[in-house]
């Protein structure tokens, strides 16, 4: 017996077994039986039928988004490890019964629809699929969904939204119901959109999707006046932030961090892979020595970005031939590395998302520049006075010229509280 999940959306849904769709297809027979009992039954039939209309609607309704949530769950499970594909999960129904259900497990491996498909073999013909995107079309490192579906004869395919890769964006729908297929677009799901934020962000501006990450205390702070930052937050929320590095295609840390705190830059308190590690360093006066670099050669998962000077060619050669990527960038006036260009560097490397850790400094140099994405925030019960302040000068005189932000969701973690924001502007 297949169970309702746990939602995202609306707290836990009801235990029990997925309910069996109850709209059925009538045929032209129950048609005209329909129209007799309307005709010989008067006003009084006709209003029952209506409202056995409406009940029927909002089971199938129902229905739909139980599986989809349950595709939205399969989803989950391969993120940190598709990236740059979306994540995908699928579940097909005959009958009222799931039949096969599938995700995307790894980047070049089989998608989701091709997963379920396999699962539910002979029992997919006449069947519905419920996808968390609309199915790929094109010739990748696997052939397209759509033809896979097409030949197990789908009868009905459910999406809940969009692919805007413009390599499929409308066309693998449009495949689908030449072939006969019905399909249904349900994009009034948040969770959906929210799964692959960062694909869609990546896909429309080529710039990967940015969260900065920060443990602060009540009044702010990112350290002490001696830069002491360990422990601002508890266990409960640093294993948390290292399931937010898992999650991410990349991690990145100025020059300062770099120096001040050593960090290795790993997935470590929870199991997942680690994320790429860019480390800024505008002359290579930090990163040699580093335990990131020290990690960076023997996995080849760290990648340097620096001025685009030439004095610095024999440091970065170097750094490569141990197995370090080094990556030039263009120097601002104020002697920081020019992000934007970075991040379009990165976005081109297949980057999809970066969850940047620190320091202060390039805190401030993303919030200037518009480049934050997303605020992750620990929040501690502490009070530290003078301090390291999470950011420093943004130009802000006045309080309505402050940044706005909306929160999107909040969490007791231990004792601290973890904030997820987003720009005003973006609000989702």
């Amino acid at each position: 017996m297949v169970k309702a999940h746990e939602s995202a959306e609306g707290g836990a849904d009801r235990a029990g077994e997925i309910p069996a769709p109850t709209v059925k297809v009538r045929t032209g027979e129950d048609q005209e039986k329909t129209r007799l009992s309307q005709r010989d039954g008067g006003p009084d039939c006709a209003q029952g039928l209506f409202f056995y209309h409406l009940w029927h609607t909002g089971t199938m309704q129902r229905d739909t988004r139980v599986y989809l949530r349950r595709a939205l769950q399969l989803a989950e499970k391969g993120r940190g490890w598709v990236s740059p594909n979306p994540l995908v999960g699928a579940v097909i129904v005959r009958d009222g019964q799931i039949v096969g259900e599938g995700y995307h497990a790894e980047f070049g491996g089989a998608h989701a629809e091709i997963v379920a498909l396999r699962q539910a073999g002979d029992r997919a013909r006449d069947s519905t699929l419920y996808v968390t995107l609309e199915p790929c079309c094109h010739y990748g490192k696997t052939p397209p969904c759509t033809d896979a579906i097409i030949r197990a004869g789908v009868r009905k395919v459910v999406v809940a939204g969009i692919d805007p890769n413009p390599l499929v964006n409308g066309k693998g729908l449009a495949a689908l119901r030449r072939a006969g297929i019905e399909v249904e677009v349900v994009d009034t799901m948040p969770r959906a959109q929210r799964l692959n934020r960062g694909y869609f962000h990546w896909i429309r501006t080529g710039l990967p999707f940015v969260t900065l990450k920060a443990a602060i205390t009540l009044d702010g702070k990112i350290a002490t006046v001696t830069g002491s930052s360990k422990w601002i937050t508890s266990e409960p929320a640093r294993r948390l932030a290292h399931r937010l590095r898992a999650e991410h295609d990349a991690i990145l840390v100025g020059r300062g961090t770099l120096a001040k705190d050593d960090p290795e830059l790993t997935v470590r308190h929870v199991s997942g892979p680690n994320p790429i590690r860019i480390l800024l360093d505008e002359d290579l006066g930090a990163v040699g020595a580093s335990r990131a670099a020290q990690v960076g050669r023997a996995d080849g998962k760290t990648l340097v970005l620096t001025a685009a000077d030439p004095k610095l060619n024999a440091a970065a050669q170097e750094l490569e031939r141990a197995g370090i990527r080094v990556e030039r960038v263009a120097l601002r006036e104020d002697g920081l590395l020019d992000m934007r260009e970075a991040f379009g560097l990165l976005g081109r490397r297949g980057i999809t998302s970066i969850l940047v850790e620190g320091g202060s400094r390039v805190f401030t140099s993303l919030l200037c520049d518009g480049l934050v994405n997303e605020l992750a925030i620990f929040l501690a019960p502490k009070i530290c006075g003078t301090g390291l302040s999470l950011a420093g000068d943004l130009g802000i005189e006045e309080m309505d010229e402050a940044m706005r932000f909306v929160l999107q969701e909040v969490r007791r973690v231990g004792p601290d509280l973890f904030l997820r924001l987003v720009p005003a502007e973006a609000k989702e």
